[in-house]
């Protein structure tokens, strides 16, 4: 008696063994995987990967930050002077190349790590942060060639991930002019891209807009080959 009902409870418990293994080793994986071919989802499922010519060029997902080779230099335009830099730029970021939670000089702003995502976790009343903070808004208004109280919130502090692939429109705003003046574009036609460009908030209401740093750059490039 005793050994026939051990039996049944292996049977039983067997049987629940082999339904689960079919239904979440199985059928769940191929049903996400089916949801995931839908058109219009496979891109996302596949890493929202951007493609220039056929050439993947990054992911709309993921923020890098172009640097200039040309950026220490400045040019004169309008009477203003700007850093000789083509790009628009992301927020700064803790995974920056330039980046450290004790250096109060070590700012953020260079080349960041797409492969690595994290914060600086400073403390809103961290010595390093305000320094940083002051040391950001210097040089963004020296390199855009703006008053230091032009430069928006998000120009200066990092983004808890460390790769946000957008900007505030008055951060793409704020850099507007360099990019004109350091590509031979005209104001009016980097406006124009940044308006291209721009996603409004979520559900029609949540957030603010947001401009995509990636669609920018290209979208310069694009211009610029078309002279």
């Amino acid at each position: 008696m005793k050994f026939s009902g051990l039996l049944r409870q292996t049977w039983a418990g067997f049987k629940l063994l082999l339904v689960f293994t079919v239904l979440t080793g199985i059928v769940y994986p191929f049903a996400v995987y089916a949801v995931s071919r839908i058109p219009g989802l496979e891109g996302k499922a596949e890493g929202s990967i951007v493609t220039v010519n056929g050439t993947a060029v990054g992911s709309s997902l993921i923020g890098l930050n172009p640097v200039d080779p040309n950026a220490n230099k400045t040019i004169t335009s309008g009477g203003v002077t700007y850093a000789d830099d083509q790009y628009f730029h992301t927020r700064p970021s803790a995974e920056a190349s330039d980046f450290s939670v004790t250096d109060k000089t070590k700012l953020g702003l260079g080349a960041n790590d797409g492969s690595a995502s994290a914060g600086s976790n400073l403390a809103a009343d961290s010595d390093v942060l305000d320094a940083q903070i002051a040391g950001r808004k210097a040089l963004l208004a020296k390199r855009d060639g703006v008053a230091q109280d032009q430069v928006p919130a998000d120009a200066v502090t990092a983004s808890a991930s460390g790769l946000d692939p957008g900007i505030s429109v008055a951060y793409a705003d704020e850099q507007a002019a360099r990019v004109a003046a350091v590509n031979h574009l005209t104001l009016a036609q980097v406006q124009q891209i940044i308006a291209d460009n721009t996603a409004g908030r979520e559900l029609g209401f949540l957030g603010e807009e947001t401009v995509d740093v990636q669609g920018l750059n290209l979208a310069v490039r694009k211009a610029v080959a078309g002279h």
